[in-house]
Order: C-alpha cells, then sequence, then structure tokens
C-alpha cells in the first residue's frame, strides 16, 4: 500500500486497480447472468413486444457489453479497433457455453491490457480511439464502462421480463 509520500508516483495503481476491478465485476454479471438464463430464453426477442427494431434479447445486450470492452481492450493493447459484431453474432455464439467462452476470451484481452498499465499516470496518456481521435485513456476506459454496463443493464431487464412471462408466451 502506498504511503501519503507516493502518491501521485508513476507507479501508483490505485485508479487502474479500481477500474480493473469494476471491470471485472462486469465480467462476473455477464457470466452470472448468461448461467442463470435458459438456453431457450438466451436470445429471446422482445423486440416483437416492444416499438424498438434491434434486437432485444439477453444474449444479444450481454454480446454487446462484451464487444465494447473487447475492441476498447484490444485497441489498446494491438492498436486493431475491430467491431467484434462479425463474431458475436447469436450465429456464431448459439449456446451458453460459447458465449461463456467468449466472455472468458475478453476478459483475458482486458487482463492483458491491464498489465500493460505501468501506473495510474497513464490514463493520462492520449492514445488513438475506435473513433479516429486521440485522447486520454482514462475517458475511453469511462465511455467503455458506461456502454457496457448500459448494454448490460438491458439484458437484466430483459430476463426480468421473460421471467414474468407465463411460458405459453413464448411460444
Amino acid at each position: 500500500m502506498n504511503d501519503a509520500g507516493e502518491a501521485g508516483t508513476p507507479t501508483e495503481r490505485t485508479m487502474i486497480e479500481s477500474f480493473d476491478e469494476e471491470f471485472a465485476r462486469l465480467h462476473s454479471r455477464s457470466c452470472k447472468l448468461i448461467e442463470t438464463t435458459p438456453a431457450e430464453l438466451l436470445y429471446r426477442d422482445l423486440s416483437a413486444r416492444t416499438s424498438d427494431a434491434a434486437s432485444q434479447s439477453v444474449g444479444a445486450h450481454v454480446l454487446r457489453s462484451a464487444g465494447a470492452v473487447e475492441q476498447t481492450f484490444g485497441g489498446i493493447t494491438s492498436n486493431l479497433w475491430d467491431d467484434p459484431f462479425e463474431w458475436t453474432l447469436p450465429e456464431m455464439l448459439s449456446s451458453p457455453e460459447r458465449v461463456i467462452e467468449y466472455l472468458a476470451e475478453v476478459e483475458q484481452t482486458r487482463k492483458h491490457a491491464f498489465g500493460c498499465f505501468a501506473g495510474d499516470a497513464d490514463l493520462l496518456k492520449n492514445i488513438a480511439s475506435p473513433y479516429g481521435k486521440r485522447r486520454p485513456l482514462i475517458n475511453l476506459l469511462l465511455d467503455t464502462f458506461v456502454r457496457a454496463v448500459g448494454y448490460q443493464g438491458r439484458a437484466i431487464a430483459i430476463r426480468a421480463t421473460l421471467s414474468n412471462y407465463p411460458p405459453a408466451e413464448y411460444h
């Protein structure tokens, strides 16, 4: 633990560790959500019951959440800001087990990126972003976290909604 005399040193990792813990919690919640969602409900689409044209399923929103994390941390480690949309389609990740495997891959990418950060001072460095602009790393991490949590929250809400429909409603 750093004492007050070391605060602000390049090797202090207080903020990095905080981000690391929050992203790890995000991963854990996504895994638990997938593990507790029956396979037949994973991609049950609520968009037919709503005016939203986008897919409204637990699986789709968990994949969007993980995709945001993958894009950011893959970009940080390799400077390739590929959108993971193509390999995160429900057709590719058709079962809870496949989704969990994908989530584990994303978590490994994220952990690798966090291992590359020397200290909290790195959070102030300007880096390339998927939008073509250079911006402070801390801003990119915050934006990614907010987007990922938003998608995860939608997945949780959909799961709760699906739990409230009687089985006959699913056919």
